[in-house]
């Protein structure tokens, strides 16, 4: 029978999060009690307010944070060769202890009396749209995913204006699509699916779902290896066919390589063996509509878009998720 793993010595740990309120504080507060249940008597934890884009995976790839959360977890492998925003600034360095697994997706969805179903559509017909989505200015990470697709739809910031349409940009996703709702803006481009906002919009308004063709699909994970999904037909009112556009899943949890081992063993047990106090916040919600994915599957969990620390992995292995 495997004993609880403790550390004898006290722990001072800080955890980069959200805003505040959001799902990845409340990853961040599930570890510190957990880790701090079995770590000395005088083990301390802070947890910093972040955004979940770059800022976050900066703060822990400079030490200025011993863990952070970022999301879409793909977005993180950028940053090992410094490719895209982490130009100039690469970490090599940044390992991961888990993943905790959310299904989402970047969607654009459009007015349908406006008449545009592609994004053929929307080059040929050069239709002013008020775009609701959040700013691409080197933290964000939905920003940044839009301009960039935008850009290889043919549609660059500077062509779609020159139209005069415009974006109307707010950080986070419920003010976008209240934008949306309330007539604001005529499209939103954003993630976070499964919340009650999105199928609130949805519901209130005809959308017309817009789907990223193949080929910039194919130059993003090429790229940036950004991988593609599918939403299915009927997850939104309106939503008739499968959509094929970016996946935006998962909360990724970084550290860097010089973490102590048994301090990441230690974090990664807690990830995988007390993953039933982080699912029970959750389980008032369907699964299909949780922000996060229920239930929580440590061998899923394991599958990391970066290396895992040796001290996490040690932990996978041990006990067969890896």
């Amino acid at each position: 029978m495997r004993t609880t793993p403790r550390l004898n010595r006290s722990l001072t740990l800080h955890l980069y999060g959200d805003w505040g309120q959001a799902n990845l504080h409340r990853v961040c507060g599930w570890l510190a009690q957990e880790i701090g249940d079995r770590s000395g008597p005088h083990s301390r934890f802070a947890i910093w307010n972040g955004r979940g884009g770059t800022d976050a995976v900066r703060a822990v790839g400079r030490g200025q944070v011993d863990v952070a959360l970022a999301t879409p977890a793909a977005f993180v492998t950028m940053a090992l060769d410094g490719r895209g925003p982490y130009a100039g600034e690469a970490f090599p360095e940044l390992r991961a202890l888990g993943s905790v697994p959310q299904t989402d997706r970047l969607v654009l969805a459009v007015s349908a009396e406006i008449g545009i179903h592609s994004f053929a559509d929307l080059r040929e017909q050069r239709v002013p749209l008020r775009i609701a989505t959040s700013p691409d200015d080197g933290v964000n990470h939905i920003g940044l995913a839009v301009q960039r697709i935008m850009a290889l739809e043919g549609i660059s910031r500077a062509t779609f204006e020159s139209w005069g349409g415009s974006y109307v940009e707010d950080e986070r996703p419920l003010p976008c699509l209240s934008h949306a709702r309330e007539g604001r803006a005529n499209a939103v481009f954003h993630e976070a699916i499964m919340t009650s906002w999105w199928q609130d919009l949805a519901n209130s308004r005809a959308l017309t779902f817009i789907p990223i063709e193949a080929t910039v699909l194919d130059q993003l994970e090429r790229e940036y290896h950004w991988p593609r999904a599918v939403l299915p037909a009927g997850y939104f009112r309106g939503l008739d066919v499968p959509l094929e556009t970016l996946d935006f899943s998962d909360f990724l949890v970084t550290v860097r390589a010089d973490m102590p081992e048994d301090v990441a063993y230690l974090l990664a047990w807690c990830i995988g063996e007390t993953r039933a106090a982080l699912e029970a916040q959750y389980r008032h919600i369907p699964p299909e509509r949780s922000p996060v994915t229920y239930p929580l599957d440590p061998a899923k969990m394991a599958r990391t878009p970066i290396p895992l620390h040796p001290g996490a992995a040690h932990y996978y292995s041990e006990y067969g998720y890896l």
